[in-house]
């Protein structure tokens, strides 16, 4: 095809009771080393959850072998173009859980979730008065980029969102909660989540983040900063207009910067935001004593 990219990165889930879960991860790992894909898919008894990146011709078989399983009738794919491969292998794992939540209650998403918002109705609901928005995912995602005027949740994993929610959101269970989070897979637990602790208005953004990036008529506006993913892509843009801002701040100097890199130290590969400049300054490590115990690491060998 004339000017199509030569890689594209394919992000999707789908919540659905899997007869026989290990037996589909351990073929679906061997169908995607025979097409020569690469990325990381989670399999649990409850559905799939994956990012993959190939070529486009194997992307687009893989789509369509996925489509013509009545398991999967129906899975939307967020396709991202990609000048190589997102990933560097190809893991397929068996999980207990989609995403890792561990509430106390069984949550099954495919009948019990907040009611969906279209990215147009998202952003129309975001400059309302009465509603709270609250942001599904990590707080070093929030960091690099979140919708305008979103709670900061404090919080290092998914599973600790119940008892989050129970310390910090109480006093907003009158009103509208607005949720989203990267590709939608977590608010679709998290609202359940809310409405099991009392809250009777809750919505979630369809598609999460990235989908509401592609929409043609909102164009990520409200989003400030970047969205985190994962893959080595590390971030992608949302706001496709002059609205666009940064709001990450370096780990260094605490200017402006939207920019996450692993810490060169391979004992640390704490990932942080930097600007070009501490980049460069810094070689990539989080702290002098990183760089001191790499130097040390080479000189001993």
């Amino acid at each position: 095809m004339i000017n199509q990219p030569p890689y594209r990165v394919l992000l999707y889930y789908k919540y659905v009771k899997l007869p026989d879960a290990e037996a589909f991860a351990n073929e679906h790992r061997a169908y995607c080393h025979a097409l020569g894909l690469k990325g990381r898919i989670l399999v649990a008894e409850e559905g799939i959850n994956g990012t993959v990146s190939g070529t486009y011709e194997q992307t687009e078989q893989y789509m369509l072998d996925m489509r013509a399983n009545p398991l999967f009738d129906g899975i939307v794919f967020k396709i991202d173009e990609a000048e190589g491969h997102a990933f560097k292998k190809m893991f397929v794992r068996l999980k207990p859980e989609l995403v890792t939540l561990r509430y106390e209650k069984p949550l099954d998403p495919t009948v019990y979730s907040g009611k969906r918002l279209s990215p147009k109705e998202f952003h129309e609901y975001l400059q309302r008065d009465d509603v709270i928005v609250l942001d599904g995912r990590n707080d070093y995602e929030w960091d690099l980029g979140h919708f305008r005027g979103a709670i900061r949740p404090s919080v290092e994993s998914f599973k600790e969102f119940p008892e989050w929610v129970r310390k910090n959101m109480g006093e907003h269970k009158d009103k509208k909660v607005l949720t989203y989070c990267t590709g939608g897979i977590r608010c679709e637990k998290l609202t359940g989540v809310l409405m099991n602790e009392g809250f009777e208005d809750v919505y979630q953004l369809e598609g999460g983040i990235v989908t509401y990036g592609k929409d043609e008529e909102v164009k990520g506006r409200l989003f400030d900063g970047k969205c985190y993913v994962f893959d080595e892509r590390i971030s992608v843009p949302i706001n496709h207009t002059d609205e666009d801002i940064v709001v990450g701040r370096c780990h260094h100097c605490g200017e402006p910067a939207d920019t996450y890199v692993n810490c060169t130290d391979d004992t640390c590969h704490l990932q942080h935001i930097v600007c070009p400049d501490c980049l460069e300054e810094k070689h990539g490590y989080c702290s002098a004593e990183c760089e001191e115990h790499d130097r040390e690491l080479a000189s001993a060998r």
